[in-house]
């Protein structure tokens, strides 16, 4: 299995010490590593081989290889990007029965619900995002499918932007405003690689065609 790190962890990482949030970086990167693990037992409850294994500055990402027919494969991606996200539910919940500090109990039960928040906004490559796309993929072809993606992401992306402005007013928390920079970014890689896809595709179209003729 491969092992990805992004290098931009380090600069969220000034950039929380910066801010006097370091601690709550660190919390929030363990339980989004926990998130994570969840994906892994659900690919692994499922037979599947792990591929890749990312680190990135807002959490822990892990591929699988994954084999079958459409309809199956599409149900696979989906219980593993929900897995995710359920986990820290779960989590949350847990807490909620320990007998522990109230100020910890708030902590972890506030960063887990958080976790699973962000994880499931249907943006992608977020965990809501991918399940949403192997949603779409079931009824529509692979180039539909992106074409459709992308333009969600790209409508969400500017709400996001217009409340994670709002906020960062209301709350005077500038990390919200790197969590927002880090978003666009990866809405941008993707964008470049659906406009990509979609070029290969047009020529793959175009050949097809003149073959025909």
């Amino acid at each position: 299995m491969q092992i990805k790190v992004n290098l931009q962890i380090f600069l969220f990482i000034i950039i929380f010490i910066l801010t006097h949030q370091i601690e709550i970086y660190v919390l929030i990167m363990i339980f989004a590593f926990i998130h994570e693990l969840g994906h892994m037992m659900a690919g692994l409850l499922l037979k599947l081989k792990p591929k890749c294994l990312s680190i990135m500055p807002l959490g822990i990402s892990i591929t699988f290889e994954i084999y079958g027919y459409k309809k199956l494969i599409q149900i696979q991606k989906i219980i593993i990007a929900i897995a995710g996200p359920l986990t820290n539910v779960l989590i949350a919940i847990i807490a909620l029965f320990l007998n522990i500090n109230i100020q910890l109990k708030e902590i972890i039960i506030y960063s887990n619900i958080l976790i699973a928040i962000f994880n499931m906004i249907p943006l992608y490559p977020l965990d809501g995002g991918r399940i949403l796309k192997q949603i779409i993929r079931i009824y529509y072809s692979q180039i539909k499918t992106d074409e459709i993606i992308n333009k969600i992401s790209n409508v969400i992306i500017i709400v996001l932007t217009v409340i994670s402005s709002i906020a960062i007013l209301y709350f005077k928390n500038i990390a919200i405003l790197f969590i927002l920079l880090y978003l666009w970014i990866m809405v941008i890689r993707e964008n470049k690689k659906y406009i990509l896809k979609k070029k290969v595709y047009n020529i793959l179209q175009k050949g097809i065609k003149c073959i025909d003729i």
